[in-house]
């Protein structure tokens, strides 16, 4: 009886140690650094999606997802690097990020290719990371920038701008970007009178503004970032009446550059990663709900890419690091059942049951061949000391 006794015992503690077991996840954004206004609630979208997996009770059997977080700092490759080795050695099976483009590649270059795991960026989105040796490990959720430098073209001409200057950070995000605007703003009749870059972090960005006034231009595109070179490049421009209408990079959106320039601002637009659909809508409440700025920017792409990598776990029915890699195609492409956000519980227990699902989620994500999201992007301005969006584009 004693023998019995401690055999049930033992039974009911390995149901339970595996009812309770947890699969480690990381979050790596740039909490410090030239967008770290955007950071957190990037994180919180994530958050929600992996939280929604957790609590659903169907995550292989009922198990949960600890969040590890990592600070990319956007800019410096080497702190990232060594933000996302530490993921790594404390276990984490995937990674929710990174963000910059330079950071992002560095990272899946040096920790995910050499470590099998998997990266789903929710923003990293220069055209250079389309053609990377990833072995798989690398994809996105925000599309890249050789659509997006096209939209913010077409968006600048059709609002009659017909020649402007461009500044841009020079790092891979700004090169890419600035390159594909300046192609297809020219080729559609448009007049580029300047192409110079600029570094992030000076304190004086006087000569650089010189340059841009010297050419001239109906506006002045800014790329780069909210909290760097950018910012400064608007103060000066403004200051010394260069420019007073603005196009902004998707880098340049966000309340807090609202909130250091004031009504100066006010009409200067650009183009964002977004859907305008069912699903955002949708998530949109369920931010509102939970205290999250759904409409901030590359939130849902945040939670559409947690939501990717906890579906892809239970596809696999592991979190081993391949069998994730090897199954995320599978949870967000057609065909099969229609998962939105709020759903991620649905599409647990429908995997669990053998049926093919087909997440759309926030941004209606559909990945390419070699794992880019073919995205949508929305039309924003600054209206009333704020960014509103306009439309879809």
């Amino acid at each position: 009886m004693k023998k019995l006794l401690l055999a049930v015992i033992v039974s009911l503690s390995t149901v339970t140690t595996a009812a309770l077991a947890e699969i480690k996840v990381g979050i790596i954004l740039g909490f410090t650094g030239p967008i770290e206004s955007l950071t957190p609630a990037m994180r919180d979208g994530a958050k929600m999606a992996f939280e929604e997996a957790s609590n659903s009770g169907y995550l292989l059997g009922g198990e949960t997802i600890t969040i590890l977080e990592g600070d990319s700092t956007c800019a410096d490759s080497a702190a990232g690097i060594a933000a996302a080795e530490d993921l790594v050695a404390q276990g984490v099976s995937a990674i929710m990020g990174a963000d910059c483009s330079g950071v992002t590649g560095a990272i899946n270059a040096n920790v995910a290719v050499p470590n099998g795991i998997l990266m789903v960026s929710p923003s990293a989105t220069s055209p250079a990371l389309s053609g990377i040796n990833d072995a798989g490990t690398f994809w996105r959720t925000a599309p890249s920038d050789a659509k997006g430098g096209q939209i913010l073209a077409n968006l600048a001409l059709s609002k009659g701008i017909n020649s402007i200057a461009i500044t841009y950070t020079n790092n891979d995000y700004g090169i890419g970007l600035a390159e594909v605007f300046q192609k297809a703003f020219t080729s559609g009749g448009g007049t580029v009178t300047v192409f110079a870059s600029h570094e992030e972090d000076k304190g004086d960005y006087s000569s650089e503004v010189g340059v841009l006034a010297s050419a001239g231009g109906d506006a002045l595109l800014v790329v780069g970032y909210l909290e760097g070179g950018g910012l400064g490049i608007i103060e000066g421009s403004l200051d010394s009446g260069a420019f007073d209408t603005f196009v902004m990079s998707d880098g340049m959106i966000g309340q807090s550059i609202v909130d250091a320039i004031g009504s100066d601002l006010e009409g200067a637009f650009g183009s964002l990663p977004g859907a305008i659909s069912e699903g955002s809508a949708k998530f949109g409440e369920l931010a509102a709900d939970k205290g999250v700025d759904g409409s901030s920017p590359f939130v849902p792409e945040s939670y559409d890419a947690a939501a990717i990598i906890a579906l892809a776990i239970q596809a696999g029915g592991s979190a081993d690091k391949q069998s994730i890699l090897k199954n995320i195609r599978k949870v967000s492409n057609a065909p099969g059942i229609i998962i939105n956000p709020g759903q991620i519980s649905y599409g647990l227990q429908m995997l669990a049951d053998g049926k093919d699902i087909d997440y759309q989620g926030a941004t209606d994500v559909e990945f390419n061949a070699i794992g880019d999201a073919d995205g949508a992007f929305k039309e924003v301005e600054v209206r009333g000391g704020s960014f509103v969006t306009v439309g879809a584009l």
